[in-house]
């Protein structure tokens, strides 16, 4: 846990999705399944905050993110999001639009590794969530659409536009976020939008054997090669070499590499601790 908190304690429960965290690993569930786990504005809130907090609590290396029943995530709810839409001033508008892509900016600011167990339909809202999770294993009926411009809106949103052409290319970024059609699982992986695709029946255990791989790993090394990767983005080569040599020279002095180095002498398995 962070020795630098504020006055306001942890959030202790959360009503909008299922939580909770064992053994290291912290699982969102999106837990609507009639309605294919639909985004209401109260979900959207509380998993900006969560993101937030997660960092600090301590008991957490990864997150896992998933749905419940037959979808992933269908996107903003039409009844209780889009129709309240309609009646908000500009102003309101903002906020709410700020506030989606607040989600995805802790996302990728979220020091710990992400995993996406995509189970169905990742549409709108939905498939953003995903693209911004450090890893997407789908099952092999789920499916991808950014259906932003179906409904009138830029195919750019929440991020969309700066994340896909950095994962697929431009091109076919630029095809998946104008025509918002559904990619299925298969081509997914295709065009590497999808780390790994996986029978419908095996992802609850691929997902938890890649939970388990990161959370008892070297959780130091693995976050800080997630910043890294998010802050070099718009870095100069040179700039992004300085970075990665100041950032080495640290975690050379840290706990974790000295503990590889005292396993390997002794010829055992390092202990790792994420210091």
């Amino acid at each position: 846990m962070s020795p630098f908190r504020a006055s306001p304690g942890f959030t202790s429960s959360w009503r909008h999705f299922d939580f909770e965290v064992s053994g290291g690993v912290a699982t969102v569930t999106l837990n609507r399944p009639e309605k294919l786990n639909a985004l209401t504005f109260d979900v959207y809130a509380d998993l900006r905050d969560l993101l937030g907090e997660l960092p600090h609590r301590g008991d957490a290396r990864v997150v896992v993110l998933t749905g419940r029943g037959r979808g992933f995530c269908s996107g903003g709810d039409v009844e209780e999001i889009i129709g309240e839409l309609q009646r908000m001033e500009p102003a309101q508008l903002l906020e709410f639009t700020r506030m989606t892509g607040a989600v995805v900016k802790a996302l990728r600011e979220c020091p710990l590794p992400v995993i996406a167990a995509v189970n169905g339909v990742a549409a709108g809202a939905g498939s953003v969530i995903a693209l911004a999770s450090d890893f997407r294993l789908l099952a092999r009926s789920a499916s991808f659409a950014f259906l932003f411009t179906r409904v009138g809106l830029a195919g750019a949103d929440m991020g969309s536009a700066y994340l896909l052409p950095r994962l697929v290319g431009l091109g076919r970024a630029t095809e998946l976020l104008v025509l918002g059609d559904k990619v299925g699982a298969e081509r997914a992986e295709q065009i590497g939008l999808a780390t790994r695709v996986v029978d419908d029946s095996e992802l609850p255990e691929a997902a938890s054997t890649l939970a388990r791989r990161l959370a008892d790993g070297p959780a130091l090394a693995y976050s800080t090669t997630k910043v890294l990767l998010t802050r070099e983005l718009d870095m100069d080569l040179g700039s992004a070499i300085e970075l990665e040599a100041m950032t080495q020279a640290l975690l050379m002095k840290s706990a974790d590499h000295a503990e590889f180095y005292a396993a390997w002498s002794q010829g055992r398995s390092p202990q790792w601790t994420g210091r």
